[in-house]
């Protein structure tokens, strides 16, 4: 029988919690329910989910996705984010792909760390993740004289219309995913 509990896949058997149930049911109506995103969510499934709370009493879903998966994803991202947002009244939703950090190999060992399971690409590739629908344009790093460390983003202003209001959103994920201060702006334009 097919149910919602198919929709959500964890590693190792464990168990999916309340509310990834809801998620997972989430999807199951979706595909169910909504004729132009069926065929699209048949065989995507997700691999967790975690509500998180936001300052200005708002709060974010994070729902991770199976790395091998993200480009269908991707595909229907904006559809799909804007109908999950709808069932999910008042919360944002972000779309974060499942990966795996490895630690450094030890020395004289011949065994090679694949680049995209190095810390900094892991952390990269989570960052696009949560911007997704804005490309990342620049990115600057700036030193405080006290020792801190903040990245300012850049994204593309293509995409302003569908990401400002999102911004404080995309900064509290990040820094909960990473534990890294972002800031996220539009690169001014200049007009002549």
């Amino acid at each position: 029988m097919y149910t919602a509990r198919r929709k959500i896949q964890k590693d190792k058997g464990l168990e999916p919690t309340e509310f990834e149930d809801t998620v997972a049911q989430a999807f199951f109506d979706l595909e169910n329910g909504n004729q132009e995103l069926k065929s699209d969510l048949k065989d995507l499934y997700i691999n967790g989910a975690v509500q998180m709370d936001l300052p200005g009493n708002r709060k974010a879903v994070i729902i991770y996705v199976p790395y091998r998966l993200r480009k269908a994803y991707k595909k229907i991202h904006v559809r799909l984010v804007r109908e999950l947002e709808k069932k999910f009244s008042g919360k944002d939703v972000v779309l974060v792909a499942t990966r795996r950090i490895v630690r450094p190999p030890k020395k004289g060992s011949a065994v090679v760390r694949p680049r995209t399971r190095t810390l900094t690409a892991v952390h990269d590739g989570i960052l696009e993740d949560v911007v997704y629908p804005a490309e990342i344009v620049g990115k600057r790093v700036r030193y405080h004289l006290d020792g801190r460390k903040i990245m300012k983003i850049f994204l593309d202003p293509k995409e302003r219309n569908n990401t400002e209001y999102k911004l404080d959103t995309f900064s509290s994920v990040y820094r909960r995913l990473c534990g890294k201060d972002v800031v996220f702006d539009y690169p001014m334009t200049e007009t002549a």
